[in-house]
């Protein structure tokens, strides 16, 4: 009798289980296939639906200036209801939902180098306030002096503190035409890209508005200590001084401040102030002119009290 099979030694399997072995590995294969191609098909079509539903911003344009200030609509209107509501309470009345909204529409969706006056007027109209005659304080090369003045003195008004101007303080922002985002990379130099940018246009037009409205006698305040005590170019000699209405403003008078320990480069004699003079005197506005303005350099005597220039005047 022959010995029995020995299914570990070679034994083959019937013809019917080989075919089985073959149709089995031909469906995982099948399976395993499908299910790749499934796979594919899906990343595809999820990738395109996600294009269409949330397609990509389009890329900012890149400028040689700073990017808008971050968070620069709350920072609006964290600064509308700070001094509608605290420090300036009698313009409770203001909007600050529709103005922060304006000062968006305002340059969103724009070329950042093609702003106009007209972009601001909504903002201008909502934000519009007017400052009592003779406290207007115009400042150049000197904020900060400017700025502790009428800190004190709550009833003069420097630009930065009007409510757009206190608003906008130290902000940057633009947008693109080819987006309605911020573009918070870069936005243009008024010098090494355009002057007609959002900010610049911005700034011209506030002076501009605010010079118009400014009545009385209008004070300025300079640094004698720097060589360009008066400059022609800067937002002073180029804007606000042409923007004074003679009519309603008479007199410019001018406070020419040294620093402490600084150089006394110019005075109210200096043929740089005598350039302010002339301009005035041009738009029939009586210019005077008076050096270290007590007031304010008690101001800066506060922080050396034993300096030998802060003994009371004769």
């Amino acid at each position: 009798m022959d010995p029995m099979p020995n299914h570990s030694h070679g034994f083959s399997p019937v013809p019917g289980d080989e075919r089985c072995g073959k149709l089995g590995l031909s469906t995982k294969t099948k399976v395993c296939l499908g299910i790749t191609i499934l796979g594919v098909v899906l990343v595809v079509v999820t990738t395109a639906v996600v294009r269409v539903l949330w397609p990509q911003a389009p890329k900012h344009k890149e400028w040689k200036g700073m990017g808008s200030t971050p968070h620069f609509s709350e920072i609006v209107l964290g600064r509308c209801y700070t001094y509608t509501q605290v420090l300036r309470p009698e313009l409770r009345h203001k909007d600050c939902h529709k103005i922060g909204k304006a000062f968006m529409n305002a340059f969103l969706s724009k070329d950042p180098c093609g702003s106009t006056e007209q972009d601001y007027q909504p903002l201008m109209e909502l934000t519009n306030q007017s400052v009592p005659c003779h406290k207007t304080v115009l400042w150049s090369k000197s904020s900060e002096l400017a700025h502790q003045y009428t800190g004190i003195l709550r009833d003069m008004f420097t630009l930065e503190d009007t409510l757009l101007g206190y608003i906008a303080d130290s902000l940057t922002w633009c947008g693109d035409e080819s987006s309605s985002e911020m573009n918070y990379e870069s936005c243009p130099h008024w010098k090494k890209d355009c002057r007609n940018n959002t900010v610049s246009v911005f700034r011209d037009t506030i002076y501009h508005i605010q010079k118009e409205n400014a009545c009385g006698v209008v004070q300025v305040v300079l640094n004698g200590s720097i060589s360009n005590t008066f400059d022609k170019s800067s937002i002073l000699g180029r804007v606000e001084i042409h923007n004074l209405n003679p009519l309603r403003v008479p007199v410019l008078q001018a406070w020419v401040m040294h620093n402490l320990d600084g150089a006394h480069n110019h005075s109210c004699s200096s043929l740089s102030i005598n350039d302010l003079k002339l301009i005035l005197n041009r738009r029939n506005i009586t210019f005077t002119c008076q050096d270290d303005y007590w007031p304010i350099k008690l101001l800066q005597c506060v922080k050396s009290p034993e300096h030998a220039l802060c003994s009371s005047p004769a």
